[in-house]
């Protein structure tokens, strides 16, 4: 097991071991997910946050077994209440999506099927993953979810398709059908990334809501540290494939230890104090066909040292349950 790592308990979700994902294209191999480690407890949000392009929605759909047909899971493991799903054939993985671990995907317009009405799409999921076979009993469960969602008019509007829904009304009714079958793990990948502010807002709130009643974990994946702060119990940062810092939201909000997250911290601008500039962390992401050696953020660090250049630092526990990946943490 990974040094820094927790030892899994009783209330241990999902444990994630060591994962690396690799996309092949044309020859090039993209190490997107490169030795990641991550626990998910029960009833818990953890966000998995990092810049574009370093692996969190890759990591996400791995879990799930959605990957391209050019991506292969190198090495490690995916357990799920100690199950691995790695070892799942497809036959298999069809019983744990949307049953077990759902996720709600990015782009609600893109994720539905236009030909099928909203109630059709629902219900599909029902019956698949509730053993529900009476018509009766799978509308009056559809007409349910829908309403818990904040759908007005339930009963008319299974009728409608997906482009009779505005973009945020598409993206309950995702919501909807990812928790219709009571998983006990929702992977949200970006779910208000294709919504205005004042809907965003609604969405979380929905979603916090729908957690509290219904008891579901939830990986958050975002580029959003703000999104983080307000519906996360633990947030893990992600850099070019890698995990670099793990800890409690207060931890890392407020005592980032990574030099990545300190410096993704100060970029973010505070609306109580006024600057002439906002921060910008320096250089951009590496190539993930050719990563640097080492720590992959020191040709980006103003704090590189000749270790950080020649080797590369393991998570390890600085303080309860805060990991950090990093050869001269901040103090």
């Amino acid at each position: 097991m990974e040094r820094g790592i927790a030892t899994p308990t009783a209330e241990t979700l999902l444990e994630v071991r060591n994962l690396k994902v690799y996309y092949d294209l044309s020859g090039r191999i993209v190490k997107a997910v490169d030795g990641v480690s991550l626990d998910i407890r029960k009833g818990e949000v953890v966000g998995l946050i990092g810049e574009s392009g370093c692996g969190k929605s890759t990591l996400g759909r791995a879990i799930l077994k959605l990957l391209p047909p050019y991506a292969k899971t190198v090495s490690g493991d995916i357990l799920f209440e100690s199950e691995s799903l790695i070892e799942k054939d497809e036959n298999e993985m069809r019983k744990v999506r949307g049953g077990r671990i759902s996720m709600i995907f990015q782009n609600p317009t893109s994720s539905l099927n236009p030909a099928l009405t909203v109630g059709e799409q629902i219900s599909e999921v029902i019956r698949l993953h509730q053993q529900l076979h009476r018509k009766s009993d799978v509308r009056a469960k559809v007409v349910d979810i829908v309403r818990k969602v904040g759908i007005w008019d339930a009963q008319d509007r299974l009728h409608n398709y997906p482009y009779e829904f505005s973009v945020g009304m598409r993206q309950r009714v995702m919501i909807a059908m990812a928790v219709s079958a009571n998983p006990k793990l929702v992977i949200a990948d970006e779910p208000t990334s294709s919504l205005d502010v004042s809907v965003q807002a609604r969405i979380l709130d929905l979603l916090h809501k729908l957690r509290e009643e219904l008891r579901f974990s939830v990986l958050l994946i975002t580029h959003n540290i703000g999104l983080a702060a307000d519906m996360c119990d633990r947030i893990a940062i992600m850099y070019a494939g890698k995990l670099v810092e793990c800890g409690g939201r207060h931890e890392i909000l407020t005592k980032p230890r990574h030099r990545y997250t300190f410096a993704l911290l100060k970029a973010v601008p505070l609306l109580h104090k006024e600057t002439d500039a906002l921060y910008i962390v320096k250089g951009n992401p590496p190539d993930l066909t050719d990563p640097p050696s080492g720590c992959r953020f020191h040709p980006r660090c103003d704090y590189a040292k000749g270790i950080c250049r020649n080797s590369e630092p393991t998570l390890t526990e600085v303080e309860r349950d805060h990991l950090v990946a990093c050869f001269d943490p901040v103090e």
